[in-house]
């Protein structure tokens, strides 16, 4: 696959400076894209992939998340259920009547598997129907997205993410019904998380269904999700729940 990637990243920047730089969600965008290509491409690089396919990977990283700023600019919030799937949006946004995928690469070769990666990334379970190298970069990307979650977590005023109160997210409690899934090791349904503490357990438990060894690697060098552990709750379910995850992880 031909990228060239200075043109990727100039367009990117071009595309994002039509957005607020001082909004915290944007700022905060802006930084995950980067990394999540840069760890796209570590992990392809990690299971043996052609450099073609390791620059598919690495503009799949790029372009994962491209439909995260017009969603905040209209809906302020990154919760998909109170705005739009934002995959499925940034998907269109690219590949849609007037998208503008030719506007970071000439190569359309690989057209319709970007836009099946890109789609399926934020799923909780992604279309049964996929399978072979589109499964492979589907859980790159996947992978990659997950371990920069961790430190997106740690780094930015869970404040800002959730769009509440000091007081509501520290004080906010975690149901027996999210921990249920936690004890099964498997990433927690959305649609059973209501509070922030429970979406901040939701992020923890990402960590059971990373795919690649390098992933795992990266996720333990950078040390985020331990930090998460230190989350100053003062809700008694709370502190229970992140004891409990902890364990399993550890385990």
């Amino acid at each position: 696959m031909r990228i060239d990637r200075q043109r990727v990243k100039e367009q990117f920047a071009s595309y994002t400076r039509g957005y607020d730089p001082e909004d915290t969600k944007i700022a905060l965008k802006i930084a995950h894209t980067y990394r999540v290509a840069d760890y796209c491409e570590q992990i392809a690089r990690s299971i043996g992939l052609t450099d073609d396919e390791v620059e598919f990977a690495w503009l799949s990283g790029m372009l994962h998340d491209i439909g995260r700023f017009e969603q905040v600019k209209r809906y302020n919030t990154f919760l998909d259920s109170q705005s739009v799937d934002h995959a499925e949006f940034g998907a269109d946004l690219l590949f849609g009547e007037n998208g503008f995928i030719g506007d970071y690469i000439d190569d359309r070769s690989w057209d319709p598997m970007l836009e099946i990666v890109i789609r399926q990334h934020n799923k909780y379970r992604m279309d049964a129907a996929i399978s072979g190298k589109t499964l492979v970069f589907c859980n790159i990307l996947r992978d990659a997205d997950k371990v920069d979650i961790f430190r997106v977590n740690v780094e930015t005023p869970m404040e800002e993410i959730y769009n509440v109160s000091s007081d509501v997210l520290f004080s906010s409690g975690v149901s027996e019904k999210v921990m249920e899934q936690v004890r099964e090791r498997h990433a927690i349904n959305r649609d059973i998380m209501n509070s922030p503490a429970e979406h901040l357990i939701g992020h923890i438990a990402l960590t059971f269904e990373l795919v690649y060894e390098k992933s795992r690697e990266i996720a333990k060098e950078q040390g985020y999700l331990y930090n998460m552990f230190d989350f100053p709750t003062r809700n008694e379910s709370t502190k229970k729940a992140l004891t409990e995850i902890r364990s399993l992880i550890d385990d």
